[in-house]
């Protein structure tokens, strides 16, 4: 299972006190602990009024799903304060799974057979098959590039 970064506005109008901001984080820490999610430890109240996010770290894989998991915490936390939080950027952490790859090639609406092995070296080398259709719509760099980053070993891709 992918780990999601999930960023939430808690204060979109810019108008809460540091107080107010620090009380709605202690608050989101025991909704989220509750949950089994974490929050990532942020002085919110430091930030500029624009950037006031919340990052819960989900674990899933449908991000819409998780953005609304995550606008829920923050607006039972924050509402109070008379705010009412927005979603922001939804990314994935990558540890350089074999669920990491897949989850990148979902990204891109494909799917496609992982085989990892050991380098001569001792790194990881990840053997990715993929339809040749999906290439014609999808450049095999995008794809590479995307499965290097997130895996942070070599990628041969291979065509069927």
């Amino acid at each position: 299972m992918r780990t999601a970064v999930v960023r939430v506005l808690v204060d979109p109008a810019g108008r809460l006190t540091p107080e107010q901001l620090t009380d709605g984080m202690v608050a989101l820490r025991g909704l989220a602990d509750d949950a089994g999610i974490e929050v990532v430890a942020n002085n919110i109240a430091a930030m500029a009024a624009s950037r006031r996010e919340a990052e819960l770290l989900i674990e899933g894989d449908d991000a819409d799903q998780l953005k609304t998991l995550a606008v829920e915490l923050c607006t039972k936390a924050f509402g109070a304060f008379g705010t009412a939080p927005v979603p922001g950027v939804l990314t994935y952490i990558s540890r350089g799974t074999d669920d990491d790859a897949h989850g990148v090639l979902a990204g891109f609406g494909l799917t496609g057979e992982i085989t990892r092995t050991a380098g001569d070296d001792g790194f990881d080398i990840v053997e990715v098959t993929l339809r040749k259709a999906d290439l014609d719509r999808i450049p095999e760099s995008r794809i590479h590039t995307a499965l290097e980053a997130s895996l942070n070993c070599e990628v041969r891709i291979r065509t069927t």
